[in-house]
């Protein structure tokens, strides 16, 4: 089956020439949307269209950015239709044709290209981290008490009050207060 896909960003702009475009390729349904594609979750139409192709089915775009507008963002759109078993033919991105050879060669080539991008934007986060732990910058949930806070209760608790009772006082969870008695680094911080 042919499924296309036409969108315009505003609801003054006309999907004529898209949808002229998709009908002269055959296809069975066409949906259609007016919405502006700078948020790349704002495309409920889009999805309908993905949603409803299965194995061996075809979804054809008129315009490559009508339905996407950044590189991650088409990859991921081409990921999900090959995931169904289908493929994406856009009609005036010839080498987006996934339908043939090259196509698929070109969808492996910009795969490569996302995962290499992720890689090292995860390499980038973790080094931010390590330099921000050298820093001093501590990560993780705000402790719910204070230095002088936790002193306290651990001095109540040696004096032999209820885990319960201090927690109560101190405004917090009893497991919060029976952390504190395990030794610095076992469990979550306090």
């Amino acid at each position: 089956m042919l499924i296309g896909y036409a969108r315009v960003s505003t609801p003054s702009q006309n999907l004529d020439r898209q949808i002229g475009a998709l009908r002269s390729v055959g296809c069975d349904t066409i949906f259609r949307e007016k919405a502006s594609g700078k948020a790349v979750k704002n495309r409920p139409q889009l999805e309908r269209a993905i949603d409803a192709i299965g194995t061996g089915d075809i979804l054809i775009v008129a315009e490559w950015d009508r339905a996407t507008r950044s590189m991650m963002d088409g990859i991921n759109i081409m990921q999900r239709i090959a995931e169904r078993g289908a493929a994406i033919k856009v009609l005036d991105k010839p080498h987006l044709d996934l339908t043939t050879p090259i196509g698929r060669g070109f969808l492996a080539f910009l795969s490569a290209l996302a995962e290499d991008e992720r890689g090292r934007i995860v390499q980038r986060a973790a080094d931010g981290r390590l330099v921000a732990r050298e820093r001093g910058v501590r990560f993780g949930p705000k402790p719910k008490l204070s230095e002088h806070q936790r002193k306290k209760a651990l001095d109540r608790l040696a004096a032999g009050e209820s885990c319960r009772e201090i927690a109560r006082d101190m405004g917090v969870s009893a497991s919060t207060i029976s952390r504190l008695q395990r030794p610095v680094g076992e469990g979550e911080p306090v």
